[in-house]
């Protein structure tokens, strides 16, 4: 991984504590824990936009499909011409 940008964070001291314990912990680098942190939260965020998705998909009023004969009958009917 080639990394091309700095970025300087400001922290309350309570989340400066958290990030230490979770840099010793881990035995990483404090911009491993935060990259890691921001790829966590990043597959989070399209998880639950995934759902959100599924939700309104499954909320939608969707009718059911005639059996085959039925639909075959009324797209010849609309269209002209006979369907097998």
């Amino acid at each position: 991984m080639v990394v091309t940008d700095r970025l300087d964070v400001r922290l309350d001291p309570e989340r400066r504590r958290k990030l230490i314990q979770l840099v010793t912990a881990r035995g990483r680098s404090v911009s491993d824990v935060v990259r890691e942190a921001i790829d966590l939260a990043y597959e989070e965020a399209q998880r639950e936009q995934r759902r959100r998705a599924a939700r309104e998909l499954t909320a939608m009023a969707v009718e059911e499909p005639p059996d085959p004969q039925t639909l075959c009958r009324e797209l010849g009917g609309a269209y002209g011409g006979d369907l097998p």
